[in-house]
């Protein structure tokens, strides 16, 4: 399966009925949480979430006829959603107890039934037809996950997608990932780091400073929050348009693929370059490679972190010490001279490791 996820172009009648969805969504997760907390205290077994919804019907859906304006599918899975979250408790590491959900903040909801997609447009329970932001494939989705990000509605779901090998133009390629350059190829393409965060941290400032000024619960407030999170959301499409071009070029082009197995959690720990390690985007780098290279029958080698790709002559094999602020890796074996991390990506691509 494939997920696609796109944006959709609503008016303003679609957009309530939206709003309402997933206030109703929010709603019945808030109800079920306070509930499984009040049982839990009692000493009692934590409700299935068929036993939350029977309860939710006779004793907050009748009482609250907006339920019925939007679909059954929003509240229904979202206490589905609430028992798998009490389930991972304890079994998945760094999760915690479930918290109540606010308005506005992450706002979703999920939809199942006859869902229709016709070019640009898609049909959706209890909603009609929405217009979406691009042409979509002519699938029949089973179900749609729809949620909120900076203002904008957005539209996910699965498609069954058939893995295709591409004719590879390079047997293996070695890539050198920094943080001056987003990544080196041992072919000498080089390319550039967008740093995206870097480049907005004025704009990001600013209006941080102006919503600090803004009364809470005022209108003026709502609007300067939702101009600092188009803001971040512009950075992260940035960041992700070039992770998205950059790992599909490699995984389409190239039988093998290796880069060096980089321990990113442990990176941010340095409080000096955390900022441009996190605005590089190392994990989601390595996270699409792993699945496009399946996608288009590639292979992801994973080389020692400890390997010295900067230190080892990529010409001659001899080994020095190679500080940071070092750009021109300079021998004095054989004297050639080249650049630091075109030297690494060579010595990448020459390296042995076993394939993920």
């Amino acid at each position: 399966m494939k997920g696609l996820k796109t944006k959709l172009d609503l008016n303003n009648r679609q957009r309530t009925l939206m709003a309402k969805h997933a206030g109703v969504a929010r709603h019945a997760w808030n109800w079920g949480l306070a509930t499984c907390k009040e049982t839990l205290e009692a000493g009692g077994k934590l409700p299935s979430a068929i036993d939350l919804h029977k309860r939710l019907v006779a004793e907050v859906k009748s009482q609250n006829p907006w339920y019925y304006e939007v679909s059954k599918c929003s509240p229904q899975e979202a206490l589905r959603h609430l028992n798998k979250a009490f389930k991972r408790v304890g079994q998945v590491k760094g999760t915690g107890f479930p918290n109540f959900k606010k308005k506005n903040v992450k706002d979703s909801f999920y939809l199942e039934g006859s869902i229709k997609i016709s070019g640009d447009r898609v049909k959706l329970p209890r909603i009609g037809w929405v217009k979406s932001h691009e042409q979509l494939p002519p699938v029949h989705p089973k179900n749609v996950t729809i949620s909120k990000r900076a203002g904008d509605w957005y539209i996910a779901f699965k498609i069954d997608f058939e893995p295709q090998v591409t004719l590879k133009a390079r047997e293996r390629i070695g890539v050198d990932v920094g943080i001056k350059t987003l990544a080196t190829l041992s072919d000498s393409k080089i390319y550039p780091n967008p740093k995206a965060y870097r480049q907005a941290k004025k704009k990001l400032a600013k209006l941080q400073k102006e919503l600090s000024r803004r009364q809470k619960g005022g209108k003026n407030r709502e609007k300067t929050k939702l101009k600092l999170a188009k803001a971040h959301r512009r950075i992260a499409d940035i960041r992700a348009d070039h992770l998205h071009k950059l790992t599909t070029y490699l995984a389409k082009n190239h039988g093998e693929v290796k880069i060096e197995d980089l321990n990113v959690s442990g990176m941010l720990k340095n409080h000096k370059l955390a900022g441009a390690i996190a605005d590089g985007g190392f994990y989601e780098f390595r996270r699409q490679l792993e699945y496009k290279c399946e996608w288009y029958g590639s292979k992801l080698t994973l080389i020692d972190p400890w390997y010295p790709s900067s230190q080892i002559c990529s010409n001659c094999g001899h080994r020095q010490k190679m500080p940071l602020d070092k750009r021109q890796y300079d021998c004095p074996n054989c004297h050639a001279s080249i650049d630091r991390d075109l030297n690494a990506s060579i010595n990448l691509e020459n390296a042995e490791s076993s394939a993920v």
